[in-house]
């Protein structure tokens, strides 16, 4: 979110007291919020969905919104990951691009729509990671529940379209820009290769944030925990790149 900064904050204040008309004039001609928003920030790890991408080291990310004034919105994300040269691959950086629509059913209730790309440039992987996913998600008031839905292999697992993904999770809104999120979700990963079931690398995960808005930067802390199979996710260290953890991060919104 843009931050507009307001300056000569006294002379306007007694401009405001000696000519009023002007300073309602002023007041009603200020800029609106700029439609296209940037952010920017670093993790002690990058965990998706419970899973490590970035085998427990930091990660640089970023990304860009433009939010059109009809409800329609485009996006893109980026961060730095392992995962894909732990699998034998080449790929450093996990690029998102996404766009959808945000209407809202009645005053309380709000849709959003739309379709999200996973990207991983110069993968050479046998299997591509590189996965499409259509999603839909309800609010109610600080509540939400989204399904994505795999049109694609989902990221590398061989014969994985149609894999699924529920997310719920609220936001709830402690006051002094300080905010809680629980979320709860499970994946599923569909289909079966030389007739074993990818059902192995299904589970849920578990996750508790507490974030506060400083002017733009928000540092978050996140406890995370999943029941993902012992052995379905492992580093090339052997680490459980599904277990229990914290991780620390901090972001800029401009």
């Amino acid at each position: 979110m843009k931050k507009l900064v307001a300056g000569l904050a006294g002379v306007g204040a007694v401009l405001s007291m000696v000519m009023p008309s002007v300073a309602l004039a002023q007041a009603a001609a200020a800029p609106e919020a700029s439609p296209l928003t940037f952010n920017a920030g670093v993790a002690s790890e990058y965990r998706y969905r419970g899973i490590s991408q970035s085998r427990f080291q930091p990660a640089l990310q970023g990304g860009a919104d433009y939010a059109f004034s009809n409800g329609f919105y485009l996006g893109t994300w980026a961060s730095t990951i392992k995962w894909v040269k732990d699998s034998g691959g080449k790929a450093n950086v996990e690029l998102d691009v996404y766009g959808g629509y945000k209407g809202e059913i009645t005053k309380d209730v709000t849709y959003d729509v739309g379709a999200l790309q996973y990207l991983y440039p110069s993968h050479k992987l046998g299997v591509s990671p590189n996965t499409l996913e259509l999603y839909g998600a309800l609010t109610h008031g600080p509540f939400t529940a989204k399904y994505s839905h795999s049109t694609t292999n989902l990221f590398g697992f061989s014969n994985s379209k149609n894999s699924g993904y529920l997310d719920l999770s609220a936001t709830f809104d402690l006051g002094d820009g300080v905010m809680l999120t629980p979320h709860a979700g499970h994946q599923k990963v569909a289909g079966s290769v030389a007739g074993v079931s990818n059902k192995v690398f299904s589970y849920t995960d578990y996750s508790l944030s507490i974030s506060k808005d400083y002017a733009g930067w928000v540092p978050s802390l996140t406890l995370l925990k999943t029941n993902a199979t012992t052995g379905a996710y492992v580093a090339p260290n052997g680490k459980q790149l599904g277990r229990s953890g914290v991780v620390a991060a901090v972001k800029y919104n401009f």
